[in-house]
């Protein structure tokens, strides 16, 4: 899906190696602006770099990322991971959640989650308003403390 002119299309044609890879960015670029517009690129852009390409800090934009809402109380009891997994989308079951963290691939920020029971609570936000968790290198979800 693009309204690029056929021109450039038929340019990509010829890309090899790396271009290949830029050639990706432009479509998917292209097939995100015809669905959201165009205006969502930037935070969508400074969210990839922030967190995969190592560009600004992680926790510089979380914007471009799904997100959920857990309350101060949802907070202070503790709310599972493999719960907030599903919630996000980063799993589609609690039995993909579980072979997630059992797999190593579940991360809150940084640090590895390797308990399957472990929960989210007050103390896990560190101070801060939100969260990222991770399902392997490329997926990733922001929980947001509501207050």
């Amino acid at each position: 899906f693009t309204e690029l002119p056929l021109g450039d299309i038929e340019e990509m044609e010829g890309w090899t190696g790396a271009d290949i890879n830029k050639a990706k960015v432009v479509l998917a670029d292209e097939a995100t602006a015809l669905l959201h517009g165009r205006e969502c690129l930037g935070a969508i852009h400074d969210t990839i770099d922030s967190m995969f390409k190592g560009g600004k800090s992680a926790a510089a934009s979380t914007e471009g990322l799904n997100r959920i809402f857990v309350t101060a109380d949802e907070a202070a009891e503790g709310v599972k991971f493999i719960d907030l997994f599903v919630k996000l989308g980063l799993a589609n079951s609690k039995k993909e959640a579980r072979r997630l963290i059992q797999g190593g691939g579940a991360k809150l920020g940084e640090e590895k989650i390797s308990d399957e029971n472990a929960v989210l609570d007050a103390g896990g936000f560190g101070g801060n308003e939100e969260v990222t968790l991770r399902a392997g290198k490329k997926r990733a979800g922001v929980v947001e403390l509501k207050q």
